[in-house]
């Protein structure tokens, strides 16, 4: 600054120094003011305290300090020094929600300022343009400042400047432009010491492969630069903001939510920024609405327009109040002011240059269909469907939902399946682009109702075999594609080894009742490492994976029976391929069938212990009503031969051997009938190895591990601190044969932290994902090994689903609590028919039949099944 007086350099360091440790900024601002400092040096310490307390605290305190500095800067007689606090001043203006006196101190400070104070005033004011969704004028100001800031080597506030233009191509849909402006300020930023700006710089770069389309690089970057922060100790509200954005597109709305609240808390409790309270409601009410929670969705929305208006955020607000009709709409209400009020939102997000217009139209076009309004619906479904030939992925899947919802209209299924089948692969390309499994299986979501268009035109058209293909068309996609190799990241495997400890001194704190709330903090704290560093892996898969092929399937059943249950608006449509065709039955209520299998499952679990056997009729009862719902008319048409069932993600946990229709069947299960053929075409290894692993804590002690130890001869058996994770994953690595006895704990919650557990603690499925290729043949002898969590649009994600796509062609798991004791001659007869030549299918059958006549056998044998083609 031209006319601030000499000796004030240490001093005026303190303003770079905010941004660069904040702490220690603060810290000496603090000192200096405690030595009664001439007016300058007053001000630039309230400044800084301002800057602090603006961006990491208290917005009340934040507009106290700044306007002490500007007080003590007039009192000093310098303009420039006034011009700084000025805009700093308007900056936490804006942020409280003072929009007219925040603008009013930009055009006093831009009058004051000349030259390079000036340029850095108008960087601060085309910022405040960007929170005021105000793009046109944040680039201007942008343009008239660059050029002094690099006329005077400003590298720290070109940076910034570079930065916000970069930002500010983002909100308008530039990525290319945003790109190149973030890539020119990180090369500044390296050649500073401005820590907190680096950390917002990588923010920045994860915002920007956000919306290239790469969400495990954005997911990435997000949590570097909150590494980051964490070191400086500042709050990441902004980041938070991004990161729900990011976990809303994977799929993960949930997470999402939870992280805008938790944000919005700690906001409401320091007394920050209204303005960042705001873009979290909008946040919030985004994800609750994607979660299904129209009721929180509403009432975060409303507040946010209301703050977004008060605030005169119009870019903002407009977006809110799209956010606002959808979540009215999924509660149920529609009218023609909906129409008018979608409508409107859309013209003015077009008019504001907002990627979300599109959206916007085909809210309009879905209310008006619903109203039997069919040529509004079109007009507007019409300017929706342009989007589909252009844009982010998000972009085009709605340009196809409408396509499709203007081809239903119009009564033309040849447009509906068209619209539908680019919309999906849409989806495929960009669901490839992801490694985790858990994020392919989320962002499935997106493709729900195109698949589900589809499969009703399918059933209007009475075609079975088409029928069949929409149903696997965004079906298991999980499993429908090589999976993604998780990185040799030593923090990754640090990670896992520290979870498997820290869980098994929790397992050993409960069960000498000692208290484990620490421990189970810690536990925590390293599951939502593990999830983030293996959300980070991008996808290797060229394509979409395998193509589903009615004519290769009928080829290859021979004389095997599959069931497809398809479910088309609520129903249950029974597919049954077979004999070169594909039948359908009509089935019951699929919401039905769910509750009748939840009772079924509660009937299991009684009669796993003796003296429950009053229970059985009760259960075997519930089995005929199961099968009247899932099969119908297909239960006589099945033939002799073997049976295979692929139930939608609701049913998974039947216990399809109950029915009575395929009680003495050879009887597997498979998430999908591609993934059924996969199975069935994979080849065992070369040596076909056994191995058995005995965990620790089993009531019968894994007592058939011995006996088949001595029956196999060559197995390697693991048990007592042999059977230890990173051992048992080497021996397993390739192995034809696995039969692990362990405790199995399912996670509805988290479903990829299931685990078996071992000496050392669990085995989880992250655990199993390492493996070059899981063994051929798996045998889990313990409880709720088979359970499975429903997630996306209809993927399955556990233990059993995470084998089969690293070469395990065949699994034996229970879907319920059994008793151990019953299991042991269970698991005896299984391995009795495998050493016979049987499948895992045909000896479990054969087992099921050998068992003693009691309830408790019965039910143990029920809850087993054979999962894919082994």
């Amino acid at each position: 600054m031209r006319d601030v007086t000499a000796g004030s350099e240490p001093v005026l360091e303190l303003l770079p120094m905010v941004f660069a440790d904040p702490g220690e900024a603060r810290a000496r601002a603090e000192h200096v003011l405690r030595t009664g400092p001439p007016p300058l040096h007053g001000s630039v310490a309230h400044q800084v305290l301002g800057i602090w307390q603006r961006d990491f605290g208290d917005l009340r305190i934040a507009l106290r300090h700044l306007r002490r500095a500007r007080d003590l800067a007039a009192h000093a007689e310098s303009a420039d020094r006034e011009a700084d606090v000025l805009a700093t001043l308007g900056v936490a203006l804006v942020h409280a929600g003072r929009t007219r006196q925040g603008l009013a101190s930009f055009e006093r400070g831009v009058a004051r300022g000349s030259g390079h104070t000036r340029a850095r005033v108008l960087y601060r004011r085309a910022y405040v343009w960007w929170v005021l969704g105000r793009h046109r004028e944040a680039l201007e100001d942008v343009r008239r400042a660059l050029p002094v800031l690099r006329q005077v080597a400003d590298d720290i506030w070109t940076a910034r400047a570079l930065t916000l233009r970069a930002t500010v191509h983002l909100a308008l849909g530039a990525v290319d432009r945003a790109v190149a402006d973030f890539t020119a300020a990180e090369r500044l930023w390296d050649t500073t010491g401005q820590e907190h700006d680096k950390a917002d710089a990588v923010e920045s770069r994860g915002l920007a492969a956000f919306r290239s389309g790469d969400i495990p690089a954005a997911l990435r970057l997000l949590d570097e630069a909150e590494e980051r922060y964490a070191k400086l100790d500042t709050p990441t509200y902004n980041l938070s903001i991004r990161r729900c954005e990011v976990l809303m597109a994977a799929g993960l709305a949930p997470e999402a939510l939870a992280e805008a609240d938790a944000a919005i808390a700690l906001l409401d409790r320091i007394g920050g920024q209204s303005t960042r309270k705001a873009e979290l409601l909008l946040a919030a009410s985004w994800a609750a609405r994607a979660a299904g929670d129209a009721h929180t969705a509403t009432a975060r929305a409303a507040v946010a327009v209301r703050l977004f208006a008060a605030q005169r955020r119009t870019w903002w607000e407009t977006h809110a109040r799209l956010v606002l009709i959808e979540a009215r709409t999924a509660a149920g209400r529609r009218s023609g002011r909906m129409v008018a009020d979608a409508a409107a939102v859309a013209e003015r997000l077009a008019a504001l240059g907002s990627p979300a217009a599109p959206e916007a139209s085909l809210l309009a076009g879905r209310i008006a269909l619903a109203l039997g309004w069919t040529a509004d619906a079109e007009r507007h479904l019409a300017v929706a469907a342009r989007s589909r030939h252009g844009g982010p992925a998000p972009a085009r899947v709605t340009g196809w939902a409408a396509q499709a919802l203007r081809a239903r209209a119009a009564g033309s299924r040849r447009g509906v399946l068209e619209a539908c089948r680019r919309g999906l692969d849409v989806l495929d390309d960009h669901r490839m682009t992801l490694g985790a499994p858990e994020l392919r299986a989320h962002t499935s979501t997106q493709g729900a109702e195109l698949a589900a268009l589809a499969q009703e035109v399918s059933l209007a058209e009475g075609s079975p075999r088409r029928l069949l293909v929409w149903s696997e068309r965004w079906r298991a996609t999980v499993l429908s594609a090589p999976p993604t190799r998780p990185p040799d990241d030593p923090a990754l495997l640090s990670g896992l080894t520290a979870y498997r400890e820290i869980a098994a001194r929790a397992e050993a704190a409960r069960m000498d009742g000692r208290p484990v709330p620490a421990l189970e903090r810690e536990q925590r704290r390293l599951e939502r490492e593990i999830r983030s560093r293996t959300r980070h892996m991008g996808g290797a898969a060229a394509d979409a994976g395998d193509r589903f092929d009615v004519g290769r399937l009928l080829d290859r059943l021979g004389d095997v029976r599959l069931v497809e249950l398809a479910v088309v608006d609520g129903r249950v449509h029974v597919l049954l391929c077979g004999q070169g065709r594909v039948r359908r039955f009509a089935g019951g209520c699929l919401a039905e069938a769910v509750a009748e299998a939840e009772h079924v499952q509660a009937g299991l679990r009684r009669l796993a212990h003796p003296g429950a056997e009053a229970r059985l009729p009760v259960v075997e009862a519930a089995g005929r009503r199961l099968q009247e719902l899932l099969l119908a008319g297909a239960a006589s048409r099945l033939g002799t031969g073997p049976v295979v069932i692929v139930p939608p993600g609701a049913l998974h946990r039947v216990p399809w051997a109950l029915l009575p229709a395929l009680r003495e069947r050879v009887l597997s299960v498979s998430p999908s009938a591609g993934s059924w053929l996969r199975a069935r075409e994979t080849a065992p290894p070369p040596d076909g190895r056994p191995v058995l692993v005995r965990g620790p804590g089993l009531a019968s002690g894994g007592a058939e591990v011995p006996e088949l130890a001595d029956r196999y001869g060559t197995a390697t058996v693991l048990e007592g601190d042999d059977a230890q994770v990173p051992r048992v994953l080497a021996e397993l690595d390739g192995a034809g044969l696995a039969h692990l006895a362990a405790h199995g704990t399912f996670r509805a919650d988290s479903p990829l932290f299931s685990a078996l557990r071992m000496a050392d603690g669990p085995l989880i499925v992250h655990d199993f994902e390492r493996l070059a290729r899981s063994p051929y043949r798996i045998i889990l002898s313990s409880c709720d090994t088979a359970r499975l969590a429903s997630v996306g649009a209809d993927e399955l994600l556990g233990l059993v689903t995470a084998l089969l796509p690293l070469g395990t062609a065949g699994v034996v798991a229970s879907s319920a609590p059994v008793n151990d004791a019953a299991v042991v001659p269970l698991m005896l007869a299984l391995h009795k028919g495998l050493g016979a030549g049987l499948s895992l299918a045909e000896a479990l059958r054969d087992a099921r039949a050998s068992l003693p006549g009691d309830t408790v056998h019965q039910a143990t044998g029920w809850a087993f099944a054979a999962f894919g083609a082994a």
